[in-house]
């Protein structure tokens, strides 16, 4: 790849994978460093990678790489979030944005990614199998289970109202 097809990537690519990212962590500069590290890895592999595969490549580091920063964070923060969850418990959700945010917060990591990668972004099960390493049959076994799960907390009515 060249500097030039690497500048192309940052531009096509940067908002899709932070958009991705924030998601998944719900902190925006969390999602900033992950994303700038994404690149950095790229660049750094930019000779091996063909501009075609780039787009995989990225989305991938960009999952792994969150996935390690969301297990440092639970390592430090752990003690933290049992008392925050006790806190979000006890609201009520009043609008559809934040209910659908609650539901996919239930999901695993792996569930919320898949949903995300899915229906979010567009990107087909091949597409996801490869960026999550999972092959598609496992992709589609895992998204259907998500969206049970994700049925199962909506359709009652005391986490909507």
């Amino acid at each position: 790849m060249t500097e030039k097809e690497y500048n192309k990537c940052v531009d096509l690519y940067s908002d899709n994978l932070f958009r991705f990212i924030v998601k998944n962590l719900d902190h925006t500069e969390d999602a900033r460093d992950v994303v700038q590290n994404a690149f950095e890895i790229l660049w750094k592999h930019c000779t091996d990678v063909p501009f075609e595969k780039a787009k995989s490549y990225l989305f991938t580091v960009g999952y792994h790489n969150m996935i390690d920063h969301v297990r440092k964070i639970k390592r430090i923060t752990l003690v933290d979030e049992f008392k925050e969850e006790v806190k979000i418990s006890e609201q009520r959700v009043h609008n559809a944005k934040k209910v659908l945010e609650k539901a996919l917060e239930r999901l695993t990591e792996v569930q919320r990614s898949l949903v995300l990668l899915k229906d979010y972004e567009g990107y087909s099960y091949e597409e996801i199998g490869e960026i999550m390493k999972l092959n598609p049959s496992q992709v589609k076994v895992y998204l259907h289970r998500a969206r049970i799960s994700l049925k199962q907390y909506l359709v009652k009515m005391e986490n909507v109202i």
